[in-house]
């Protein structure tokens, strides 16, 4: 999956080809990552998540454009449109691959992301 790219005068790049069918926002998100970084196998698998997740979410907000916030489900009842609640769905879904990844927040000092741990059950909260 990895191809050497040698531009004239330059040493060899290691350079992570852009995966079929993406499209315009997976493309740029991959390229913005993977030409950065040296992204082990279950990392590059993450992105290509993301970046799949990028362009649904593209085409979620296209087709919400087209329609109305709310339509007339089975019953009768005014709801949501679905294509609303899932594109909210999707961009969770982003955001987690996204953190999954663990990508320097662009800070100046390197330093890597932290993460807690879990916090564990929370106590009773006494009542006065």
């Amino acid at each position: 999956m990895t191809h050497l790219n040698v531009a004239a005068g330059q040493d060899a790049v290691s350079v992570t080809p852009v995966p079929d069918g993406l499209d315009e926002s997976g493309t740029r998100l991959w390229e913005s990552v993977a030409d950065g970084f040296d992204l082990d196998v279950h990392e590059q698998l993450l992105l290509l998540q993301a970046c799949r997740t990028a362009d649904l979410l593209d085409r979620l907000s296209l087709e919400a454009g087209r329609g109305r916030l709310t339509v007339r489900n089975a019953k009768g009842e005014e709801v949501t449109n679905p294509v609303i609640t899932e594109h909210r769905q999707q961009s969770l879904v982003l955001a987690r691959l996204l953190a999954s990844l663990r990508m320097p927040s662009g800070e100046e000092d390197g330093r890597p992301q932290r993460r807690g741990g879990a916090r564990g059950s929370y106590g009773v909260r006494a009542v006065s």
